[in-house]
């Protein structure tokens, strides 16, 4: 019996060569000419200067990546690395997939090289045949000239590259990126381990261009919350009303941004005690709360990452806002430990100090708050389970690959920027709890920057308060 065949080829029709011919004649010179530098540029620069400094003598490799496959022949758009971000300065709407930013030693340093997939010209079929790079088919592209005056460091063509790697000059490289750059490395040393902790480490303290990149991304989501605001009537009609909410968001994630920096937890009612609840096809009821936690990324790919508890009708309940203010005090004492020289984990132990005395005082807590914050028990942790804050930046969990030393058993230094989030969450099934009090979660999350007195909200524009939230959201409605 024969073997059958899938046909798996392209769905396109056969291109005859007399349309080959005509596709690549009669088109206008298109060559951009007042290109200016990115405002990103010199920051970049700075950054590659370090990382030359800390790796001499060696070729240092940061792959972009490539297209990361959603189902079958269709791509999730594309997002670049972060590392590459940042040491080039790139943002989503100049991005190109493939491209691999190069660091080749000198005798005093590095000379930096991109190598990039340019722009197709009209003199071969690509730019009308290849799905992922042809101008037809993804848009244009800059050339490398362009890439040049945009970005200031030299373009190569991407074909150069498996021949450079090849060469067996000793190289440190940012692997699991791009499957094709990992193939043509030379094989993996203690060294990639160290470049991928120091690209993690070095953006701990945030510069001057990422600090305005940030406020701008906060700015942007503070307009998606009262997008939400404005969207909660609708939301309220249809069954799966978070969707509503999460639409509302990603809209203007996209208007203001490059688009969401993470999926958006849009949980109404007992869905807020689920901490990472983005199925987001819940109801949104009158006398609910809605838990929202969403950021915006803007071009930069910086994000941001903001939680608001909102009463669904605009006003708390007693219970709602008994409890919205146990958390609430217990940001405001994390916020007061975030200062320069404060550890990192003071901010987390003092949101807990002020949320498991509440408990007991509520009698929730079967012991005492003192007894329950030491480290061998921990009770009120069944009601609050995660960490009070993390670094924020290019990833919304930013500089995760950190040594413990220098990040979460570490000190806060001036430029850092993080997220302050207590939160409890009281699931509906749980009998220990007053049964008015079950099925709520709050959570209250805002973006600061460690100054050299103490911490700046970035967020200080979006209420916290009850009495203010209440205010804010009649204001907008």
């Amino acid at each position: 019996m024969a073997e059958k065949k899938l046909n798996i080829g392209s769905h396109d029709l056969p291109v005859s060569d007399r349309l080959t011919e005509f596709m690549m004649t009669g088109w206008a010179d298109t060559e951009y000419t007042d290109v200016r530098p990115n405002r990103s540029a010199p920051f970049a620069a700075a950054r590659r200067e370090r990382l030359s400094a800390a790796f001499p003598g060696r070729r240092i490799v940061i792959p972009a990546g490539t297209f990361r496959v959603r189902v079958n022949d269709s791509d999730y758009r594309f997002r670049a690395s972060s590392p590459y971000s940042w040491l080039t300065g790139i943002g989503a709407s100049e991005a190109v997939p493939d491209t691999v930013l190069v660091l080749e030693p000198t005798a005093d340093g590095h000379d930096a090289h991109l190598y990039l997939h340019p722009r197709s010209p009209r003199t071969t079929d690509e730019f009308f045949r290849d799905r992922r790079h042809g101008e037809f088919w993804v848009g244009r592209r800059v050339t490398a000239k362009e890439s040049e005056a945009r970005n200031g460091i030299p373009v190569r063509h991407i074909d150069d590259l498996p021949d450079l790697l090849a060469d067996g000059t000793a190289t440190v490289a940012l692997r699991g990126e791009d499957p094709a750059v990992d193939r043509a490395l030379p094989a993996a040393t203690d060294a990639d381990v160290e470049l991928v902790q120091w690209l993690s480490e070095a953006r701990l303290r945030k510069d001057e261009y990422e600090l305005e990149e940030l406020q701008f991304a906060v700015d942007a989501t503070i307009r998606g919350f009262e997008d939400v605001v404005r969207a909660l009537p609708a939301a309220m009609k249809e069954p799966n009303g978070e969707r509503v909410v999460e639409a509302a968001f990603y809209a203007r994630a996209r208007l203001g941004g490059n688009e969401p920096g993470y999926d958006t937890i849009a949980a109404s009612g007992a869905h807020a005690c689920v901490l990472h609840w983005i199925r987001n096809d819940g109801a949104v009821r009158d006398g609910d709360l809605l838990l929202l936690d969403a950021g915006v990324e803007v071009d930069s790919h910086y994000t941001s990452d903001v939680t608001r508890t909102l009463p669904v009708n605009g006003r708390f309940t007693d219970a709602q806002r008994r409890m919205y203010m146990l958390v609430y005090e217990a940001q405001q004492a994390a916020i007061a430990a975030v200062k320069p020289g404060a550890r990192f984990r003071d901010f987390h132990r003092a949101a807990m100090e002020v949320i498991a005395k509440g408990l007991a005082e509520w009698g929730v807590l079967p012991i005492s708050g003192e007894e329950s914050l030491r480290d061998d028990v921990g009770l009120h942790r069944r009601w609050t389970l995660c960490s009070t804050g993390h670094m924020l930046g290019l990833d919304v969990h930013d500089c995760a690959k950190a040594r413990a030393e220098e990040y979460l058993d570490g000190v806060l230094h001036v430029g850092n920027v993080l997220t302050i989030e207590p939160g409890l969450y009281f699931q509906p099934d749980d009998l220990l709890l007053p049964e008015e009090l079950r099925g709520i979660g709050i959570r209250i999350e805002d973006d600061v920057v460690v100054t050299e007195d103490g911490c700046r909200l970035l967020t200080e524009a979006l209420p916290r308060h009850p009495d203010d939230i209440e205010r804010w959201m009649a204001r907008i409605v």
